[in-house]
């Protein structure tokens, strides 16, 4: 006869077969099954301190992987601390698959323990949201949700486990798991194709935009050759490092030149949202083209005169065959080399800050020897209101997927475990997070986490005291207000001694690069605590590299 296992298991089971082999999440109950089914399983089963902790790691290491980050969440308060993970995934177009227990159904009405529509909850953050109802299809249902996190624009997906179908044990035959479908990438049409390389080939002024589904898609090597031809490109912050920022191609240090003056625009992989002015930068007599895998970002939020719906990475290929041979007419032209000498001078303005020898210490001075000591491969994660701007001018990027910051919603919380993910993910590659003391401070017993699962990552908290510094507190407060966004000078480098992890202080600028040379040799976790000036701000204009 054969053994019967449980609804956790199997689910655990279909994960595997769909080449998921991390957990990530807090366990409670109902869902004690799945973390056990997932142990018996082979997966790697990463237990955190909190659910918006361990949703923002599975979405850094989804991706990493490039597949879903699956967080496991009991029922109640459990799933509301995984809403912003799933919010903060869907619109940063990141992969994560939310199980989320509930109260047992022949409780429910009555005021059951926890009892909570947790569907509806979901609903309005995340891309779709289902709900098991029974045990013998929790294989279907699984694959499922995979499927929609991943497939078209990735996102957050919420599925729901009531309590019975979770413990229940059955025949296994009656559960039937199944590999994920072989499927094609949506292809661009060649008609369009031809008009849009005729539209680059005419422009005297072309930009290309790569956004974060270019990232996605692996359009690197095909962008790559658009750029070598001399099309200048701006990266979205999450996508730098698509093509590596020293290409002479590289414009996001003249950003607001090239996207004002440009008179062909082709974005590949991004939205028109905030992050881009919402088309209000852009010269009036643009003309704007879209790639995207979804139709209804066509009519957002700038001027579009032609969408394609494909693939980034099949849509630059083509277009690179298209272009293949074609003599630019911005070849003949100064646009380029007006880009190149607008980053020069930008670049400049922001030198002498960079050696900054002042005491307290200089932030940007901090960043600076950060970028002068890292691995070219480096994953570097950045959040807090000053040094996250900070970090995303002066940060440079080689790799795909290679960034981390508060994204498009701007969510703060995310660094600390995106830093923690991204270093599971990624073994071999340096994660290092680049934080303020707030940022730091929202999720900073990721520490033990990260610890106690053998991950390695690099934590520089750059401790301004506060929320903005002494900014917010002095400029926006009443005069003699307590501490509010002002924070204590704590010593976060005593978190790393506290799971004996490697922990340096560092009050003088000279003792930056020494102390960050030794953490990252150390072959452990490591924070490097940087006191700076409370008081320093972002210096207008030298945003050079966003």
């Amino acid at each position: 006869m054969t053994q019967q296992i449980d609804g956790g298991r199997i689910a655990a089971r279909q994960l595997v077969a769909l080449g998921v082999d991390t957990l990530f999440g807090v366990v409670a109950g109902p869902m004690i099954e799945m973390f056990a089914g997932g142990q018996s399983e082979g997966m790697r089963v990463v237990g955190c301190r909190h659910e918006m902790n361990a949703g923002f790691m599975a979405s850094a290491w989804g991706w990493q992987k490039k597949k879903p980050g699956v967080l496991v969440a009991g029922s109640g308060p459990a799933v509301t601390n995984c809403l912003t993970p799933l919010y903060v995934a869907t619109e940063s177009a990141m992969p994560l698959v939310v199980l989320g227990g509930s109260a047992f159904s022949a409780t429910t009405g009555f005021g059951a323990f926890q009892e909570l529509d947790q569907v509806a909850a979901a609903k309005p953050v995340a891309k779709w949201t289902g709900r098991v109802d029974s045990t013998e299809r929790i294989g279907e249902w699984v694959r499922l949700a995979v499927g929609k996190a991943l497939e078209g624009r990735p996102g957050g997906v919420y599925l729901d486990f009531p309590g019975e179908v979770v413990g229940r044990r059955i025949d296994p035959d009656a559960a039937p798991i199944r590999p994920a479908p072989e499927l094609t990438t949506a292809q661009p049409d060649p008609n369009a194709i031809d008009r849009v390389a005729d539209l680059l080939a005419n422009a005297e002024r072309p930009l290309l935009l790569v956004g974060k589904g270019a990232a996605w898609a692996d359009a690197h090597e095909a962008l790559a050759r658009l750029a070598d031809m001399g099309l200048p490109y701006v990266c979205a912050p999450m996508a730098r490092g698509t093509i590596p920022d020293d290409h002479p191609s590289f414009a996001n240090a003249a950003r607001s030149t090239a996207i004002g003056g440009a008179d062909v625009v082709v974005m590949f992989g991004g939205r028109f949202n905030w992050i881009w002015g919402l088309g209000k930068r852009f010269a009036p007599d643009a003309r704007i083209v879209q790639i995207d895998v979804t139709a209804e970002e066509m009519t957002s939020g700038a001027p579009v005169a032609l969408g394609l719906v494909a693939d980034a990475r099949a849509a630059a290929e083509a277009l690179a065959e298209a272009l293949d041979g074609r003599r630019l007419r911005c070849a003949g032209g100064s646009w380029l080399a007006t880009l190149q000498e607008k980053a020069r001078r930008n670049e400049e303005s922001a030198r002498q800050v960079l050696t900054d020898d002042s005491i307290p210490i200089n932030p940007y001075r901090v960043v600076a020897e950060v970028r002068d000591v890292v691995p070219r491969d480096a994953i570097v994660t950045s959040e807090g209101e000053t040094i996250m701007g900070i970090a995303r001018a002066m940060m440079p990027a080689y790799v795909n997927r290679s960034c981390f910051n508060a994204g498009t919603t701007g969510c703060m919380g995310v660094g600390a475990p995106y830093v923690v993910g991204a270093a599971l993910a990624s073994p071999d590659r340096l994660s290092i997070g680049i934080l303020g003391d707030y940022a730091f401070g929202a999720a900073a017993m990721v520490v033990e986490t990260a610890t106690r699962v053998g991950a390695k990552p690099v934590f520089v908290v750059v401790n301004n005291e506060g929320i903005a510094g002494h900014m917010l507190q002095d400029a926006m407060l009443p005069p003699g207000s307590p501490p509010i966004a002002a924070l204590l000078p704590a010593r976060y480098d005593k978190l790393a001694e506290m799971v004996d992890g490697h922990a340096e202080h560092v009050d003088r600028p000279e003792q930056i690069r020494p102390a960050l040379e030794r953490a990252l040799a150390a072959d452990r976790l490591a924070v490097v605590h940087v006191r700076v000036d409370p008081k320093a701000t972002r210096i207008s204009g030298s945003n050079y590299l966003q």
